[in-house]
């Protein structure tokens, strides 16, 4: 800890005296380091993969080349077969059992997923209005609001002391409609900003979500759910993907970033936050308890922003409509950990509203 403390020291010296340019080894290794430390301190420790993406972030607006090719091999052409590995780990480690809360708590499920193909589709919409971003950087938000809920609500529902199996019924059943609401969302909402293919945009989906998922489902019922290798071993590719493929966005849109980096910023914590909010109380609306509000409040508020960059890269405009969703990444992780956070140490009422 003391020692990245040091490096952000350096860092800040560098930045006031000759411009925060000339700190970009001392700004990286620091946030690298930091994250670390996070590690080792339990009330940090859930921040410690959001700094990680921040200090990735970092690496990638400071060194753009080395997340666009290596030996002439463009790395974007990673983006997709990454998201289909991390699509068949969540397959592969789901089962009939996180189905069966659907038919237990229909309402709460029906309200998480209205919730997530209403709210986060027209706040998405709204904001790239209200901000008046650049065409394709418009429909990247748009884009990001349409997406289904990250498959990280989970944890932060467990961190907020929530209700887990529904968040993994809705993030399942978003997850499997995506193919199907995306594009025709997007068409809806988007198609003033960008031509959509919506027949594409389907099949692309099919193949970066459905089938990697049935996949893994296949796979999970051939063993059994025996192969827990598999299942420990998920968490941390997923996490080394999502970093990759966050490190090749902002490589690739670095331009764009730093001319219209505040706004974009801006636009998409909007959307997180206002997501967590138009959640929570939607669910209050509908009587429905309080671990479940705060359940769907995080649902909600969480994009699946690995899938969006994948579709955003079949889309060939990674470094526009991906935007978005590589700047979503560690802001949400950090937004989620606070309001997790938060939720965790209040812990005091968690029954009807």
């Amino acid at each position: 800890m003391y020692f990245a403390i040091c490096l952000l020291s350096v860092t800040a010296y560098l930045a006031v005296t000759d411009g925060i340019s000339s700190a970009g080894p001392f700004f990286v290794s620091g946030m690298i380091c930091l994250s670390v430390s996070f590690r080792g301190i339990p009330i940090l420790k859930g921040l410690a993969f959001t700094v990680f993406i921040l200090g990735i972030t970092i690496t990638a607006l400071y060194y753009p080349g080395a997340f666009l090719s290596w030996n002439g091999f463009e790395l974007a052409q990673l983006i997709t077969p990454l998201i289909q590995l991390i699509m068949f780990g969540t397959g592969s480690s789901m089962g009939i059992k996180d189905f069966v809360e659907l038919s237990r708590s229909p309402k709460s499920v029906v309200v998480g997923v209205v919730a997530q193909y209403t709210v986060m589709p027209l706040l998405g919409f709204a904001l790239a209005r209200l901000i008046g971003f650049d065409d394709e950087i418009a429909a990247g938000l748009i884009l990001l609001g349409c997406a289904p809920t990250s498959v990280t609500a989970s944890l932060f529902s467990y961190l907020a002391k929530a209700n887990v199996a529904l968040a993994i019924t809705v993030t399942s059943i978003t997850t499997l409609l995506a193919p199907v609401l995306i594009p025709l969302l997007m068409k809806l909402l988007a198609g003033g900003y960008i031509e959509i293919d919506v027949l594409g945009m389907m099949w692309g989906m099919i193949k970066i979500v459905l089938l990697p998922i049935a996949a893994g489902l296949i796979f999970n019922k051939l063993t059994s759910g025996k192969a827990k290798w598999l299942q420990e071993a998920m968490p941390y590719v997923s996490m080394f993907g999502i970093a990759l493929i966050v490190a090749i966005i902002i490589a690739a849109g670095r331009e764009s970033i730093l001319n219209i980096g505040f706004l974009l910023l801006l636009g998409v914590f909007l959307h997180n936050v206002l997501g967590y909010f138009f959640g929570y109380w939607m669910s209050r609306l509908f009587g429905l308890q309080e671990r479940d509000c705060r359940t769907i409040a995080i649902a909600t508020g969480m994009q699946n922003a690995g899938m969006v960059s994948g579709i955003a890269k079949v889309m060939g405009k990674i470094a526009t409509v991906g935007l978005a969703s590589a700047i979503c990444g560690p802001l949400m992780g950090f937004t989620a950990s606070v309001l997790a956070s938060y939720w965790s140490n209040r812990g005091d009422d968690i029954k009807s509203p």
